[in-house]
């Protein structure tokens, strides 16, 4: 059993990892060059393309093909199953490349809330994002914050234009 004192997230959220198969230092710099690889490849019909730089490269490394299911039900919301493949993002380009410009960052897909029901976004200082048809939502700071907001049911910022 590890020492869940020494975790660098909460236990519910440390739970909810190490049951997806997470564990302190996974790491698969592979795979994440991989999709890197992919996404730097596509291009839209309309010409637009993804944007890929380390914090994303760096996210997909340590979670990248884990699928996360919250361990309980939620302090203010319903807790999302997720899934970390940036190839879930993949048909957002243009959606991410205007968040991304209305935040003057650049962001990446991470993966998906649900089956589909929001993408997961990460931009170039780490920040995450989701989006889905009601709007665009602020999950914090870093991944493991957002992490958290989204293991434990946390309601989520919503951002507003203007």
């Amino acid at each position: 059993m590890p020492d869940l004192s020494t975790t660098r997230f909460p236990v519910p959220v440390d739970a909810a990892l190490r049951d997806a198969g997470w564990r302190p230092g996974r790491w698969n710099i592979q795979r994440a060059e991989e999709w890197a690889d992919v996404l730097r490849a596509h291009t839209t019909p309309a010409g637009h393309r993804l944007s890929v730089f380390p914090a994303a490269v760096e996210a997909w490394a340590e979670f990248g093909g884990l699928r996360i299911t919250a361990p309980g039900p939620g302090r203010q919301i319903a807790p999302a199953t997720l899934r970390f493949d940036p190839t879930a993002g993949i048909h957002l380009a243009r959606t991410l490349a205007d968040l991304g410009r209305s935040l003057e960052t650049e962001l990446s897909p991470l993966g998906e809330e649900g089956d589909g029901q929001a993408v997961l976004a990460i931009d170039s200082t780490g920040r995450v994002f989701s989006i889905d048809h009601t709007g665009d939502w602020y999950l914090g700071p870093d991944i493991d914050r957002a992490l958290g907001t989204l293991i434990t049911g946390l309601e989520p910022v919503r951002l507003t234009q203007g």
